[in-house]
């Protein structure tokens, strides 16, 4: 993430910047930062297992949205877009724009090597702020790892996580178990 400015910005004027730029940003404390792209690796991740969700949510009361989608957590001032997000309930709404929501169920984010050190760490603290998250997942895109985190009833988090393209993993709160190896799915083809 790099910081696109030095002066304090509203989160007005953030969303009026946000909605008319052609890049993404992220806004955090009144700081506007500049979003990277992303690796072959890791919009191919991306793909399988927004695929897979697709499929199986169909019909089933949730929905899942790739990264153009915005969220806010009103708590921290955290404007950002997740790689993946799963939302099981009516969409809340920042305004009528229609674009930015606050209550997913599910965030997934894959792991690249500029943004892994913060989406484990501070990006997770800020998270875990949001109520009606359930779980959070995180795909590397540069070696077979997942790592689960799903929030407990007591508001801690459990995590478990897999090296192995011969297991699975399950979200609890939509019931949906995927193999590894489909998230993975001709990630090796890939040179570099």
């Amino acid at each position: 993430m790099q910081q696109t400015a030095a002066k304090y910005v509203t989160q007005q004027d953030y969303l009026a910047f946000e909605r008319s730029a052609l890049d993404k940003h992220e806004y955090y404390k009144g700081e506007i930062f500049a979003m990277s792209g992303a690796s072959f690796k890791h919009n191919l991740i991306e793909s399988n297992l927004r695929g897979t969700l697709h499929d199986f949510l169909k019909d089933k009361g949730c929905n899942e949205f790739g990264s153009n989608l915005r969220i806010h957590i009103p708590s921290n001032t955290l404007y950002t877009y997740p790689d993946i997000i799963i939302l099981c309930d009516d969409p809340a709404f920042v305004d009528d724009e229609f674009d930015t929501i606050t209550n997913p169920s599910v965030i997934i984010e894959i792991l690249s090597p500029s943004t892994a050190n913060y989406d484990r760490g501070a990006k997770f603290d800020l998270y875990r702020e949001i109520t009606s998250l359930h779980e959070y997942l995180l795909i590397d895109s540069t070696a077979i790892h997942a790592v689960l985190y799903v929030k407990n009833d007591d508001n801690t988090w459990t995590l478990s996580e897999t090296k192995d393209l011969g297991q699975s993993l399950t979200i609890p709160s939509i019931n949906f178990t995927v193999g590894i190896a489909e998230i993975y799915n001709g990630v090796d083809k890939v040179k570099r």
